[in-house]
């Protein structure tokens, strides 16, 4: 082996190429050529000096640029992707040419003026998973230049590339983030068309205060917001670079909502006092005007990450069921002969956001089926129609045969086939496995796969909470219903969360606990038979048998076939000695065996 000293240092690394260069120079070899070269001369390599980086070497249609800084990396690349979508707006779709960039920080062996080792590797392969006009940035990136840039990322999660040994969590710019803003004016002729499912715009946060240390604590808020609101695979969420054409001015949401090609605009302000702080939201109709959802949070300054992120996740929470709720009603109005998959599915929610319905019940089922008939591959709508099957279950409308666990399984299988990165589809088609056909394990590795693609689902963290029930695990479902409740305290899933709540206490043996939870659980639906059988369980249990005998004469009546020998069949998968006690429970509730 060679003594030789190897000089290493840390580095940012950027990786550059011409997406689908050689079909481009197939269709015209010189002008591509020529087009290259003025692109590289009046845009990349004037950026790259720009933002104190060195072109280390040209790759025929592509580069390899080092930074002393992550941040200059990153502020350069985005820079570079701006001016090319701005030199590509009057040139022919087939005949754009768009770089992809990946960038990476870690260390590289210099020889000469050449670069090599596994920090040039790892942007090369980020490039090669970036978008036509997009970034990528690895994780060990992504982390350094947090708050510091003016871009907005989203989370890829963990990526297997090309001859890198182990996964690595990835970050991008997706396509579209860079073009350029639209005009600040554009004829009614000229708008937008809206796309095919709720779409949302957030507008940055007005700075009510003189300290301009604010505006980036607004600016960096928005960015969080953006990107939370962007793991809704429901929402057509417009990217950072377009909403913030609007800073600084005055704007009217229904010329915004023209303009960006918006249904929802999300505005607020934020406004300091001493060290408080006071932040406000609203979520308007760009179609009418009208405030659909509006709060105020204050807190203090210090910890002003924290607090960005408490009001990130109750605005976020509260947004996406307030769009939910909105796009149901307007389906409702919907002609019946213009109805598609996707109105289809909203009707659908309608009822089956009635719980102790079963006609609704039955009705969301037939009609998520139609959605999947007009369209065989939404996701959301095989794992809704699964779920259908959990909540007849759970009522007791339906005992469960080997065909009907059978579609339950086909159903949760394609929701997940086809979702595998829908939170949705993925937790409940992964719940409905853990509830119908009993299959815990796999079906508790979806919910909380679900929850790292978006950790502000509030049914995720619902549905997460009774799979830690299952488990065996109070204390830990106790924390993710607070959680979900806390994200959606208005969520139409709230009776499912306290009565949730209330069997991880009647387990933990705190009955009066228990008995407190249910009856807020049946405060909204007293027929919701869940509520009913852990109340009747937990005052039995508590000594107040009074209340107990009420809640089973309600359950018979809802009910007639109910006794302590059919109870496994209406619930979930308990542990066996979890089940005879609340068998015991409702025994001493008057239930008959």
């Amino acid at each position: 082996m060679s003594g030789e000293h190897v000089e290493r240092r840390l580095a940012a690394i950027l990786a550059a190429d011409v997406a689908g260069s050689c079909r481009l120079i197939g269709i015209d070899e010189e002008g591509t050529l020529a087009r290259l070269k003025a692109l590289r001369r009046t845009i990349f390599d004037p950026k790259i000096a720009e933002h104190h980086g060195r072109v280390v070497k040209n790759t025929g249609d592509g580069a390899i640029a080092e930074f002393a800084s992550v941040v200059d990396a990153v502020r350069c690349a985005d820079e570079i992707q701006r001016g090319m979508a701005e030199q590509n707006i009057d040139v022919p779709q087939d005949k754009r040419i768009e770089l992809r960039i990946g960038i990476h920080v870690g260390d590289i062996i210099i020889e000469e003026n050449d670069i090599f080792g596994d920090g040039v590797n790892i942007a090369v392969r980020l490039e090669g998973i970036a978008e036509p006009g997009g970034i990528s940035v690895s994780d060990d990136a992504r982390r350094q230049i947090r708050g510091k840039v003016d871009v907005t990322f989203e989370d890829l999660g963990s990526q297997s590339l090309k001859n890198i040994a182990e996964p690595m969590r990835v970050w991008r710019v997706p396509y579209g983030r860079t073009v350029p803003a639209v005009p600040t004016r554009l004829r009614v002729d000229d708008a937008l068309a809206l796309p095919d499912k709720p779409s949302i715009a957030v507008l940055p946060f007005t700075n009510l205060s003189s300290d301009p240390e604010q505006e980036y604590f607004a600016d960096g808020m928005v960015d969080d917001i953006i990107t939370a609101l962007s793991h809704f695979k429901a929402l057509f969420v417009i990217a950072r670079n377009s909403s913030f054409t609007y800073k600084g001015r005055t704007v009217d949401v229904k010329q915004v909502g023209r303009e960006l090609g918006v249904r929802y605009v999300l505005e607020g302000s934020v406004r300091k006092a001493a060290n408080r702080v006071r932040i406000t939201g609203q979520l308007v109709d760009t179609a009418t005007g009208a405030h659909l959802w509006a709060e105020r949070f204050d807190g203090g300054l210090s910890d002003v990450f924290d607090l960005q992120d408490q009001v990130t996740e109750s605005v976020v929470g509260a947004i996406a069921p307030a769009v939910e709720k909105a796009e149901i009603e307007r389906a409702k109005r919907k002609p019946t002969e213009s109805l598609d998959a996707y109105a289809l599915y909203l009707r659908g929610l309608a009822g089956f956001y009635q719980f102790a319905n079963r006609q609704a019940n039955n009705e969301a089922l037939r009609l998520f089926n139609r959605a999947i008939e007009l369209d065989p591959d939404f996701a959301s709508a095989y794992g809704r129609a699964a779920f259908c099957y959990v909540t007849a279950q759970t009522n007791g409308w339906i005992s469960v045969t080997p065909s009907e666990i059978a579609e339950v399984t086909r159903l949760a299988q394609r929701a997940v086939e086809l979702g595998k990165d829908d939170a949705i589809a993925l937790a409940a088609g992964g719940y409905a496995l853990v509830a119908v056909v009993r299959d815990l394990e796999v079906g508790a590795g979806l919910v909380d796969r679900a929850l790292v693609l978006n950790s502000n689902l509030a049914e995720a963290w619902n549905w997460g909470g009774w799979v830690k029930n299952w488990l065996g695990e109070r204390e830990a479902g106790i924390e993710r219903f607070a959680r979900a409740m806390r994200l959606s305290p208005l969520d139409p899933w709230v009776i499912g969360m306290r009565a949730g709540t209330a069997h991880a206490h009647f387990f933990l043996g705190r009955y009066d606990e228990a008995a407190s939870w249910a009856a807020m659980a049946l405060q909204d639906s007293p027929d919701f038979q869940p509520g009913l059988r852990i109340a009747a369980a937990s005052n039995a249990m508590a000594g107040r048998p009074e209340q107990a005998h009420q809640a089973v004469a309600r359950l018979r009546q809802l009910n007639p076939a109910l006794r302590v020998s059919t109870l496994k069949a209406v619930l979930g998968p308990w542990r066996a000695d979890d089940l005879a006690r609340y068998e015991e429970g409702l025994r001493q509730a008057g239930l008959p065996e």
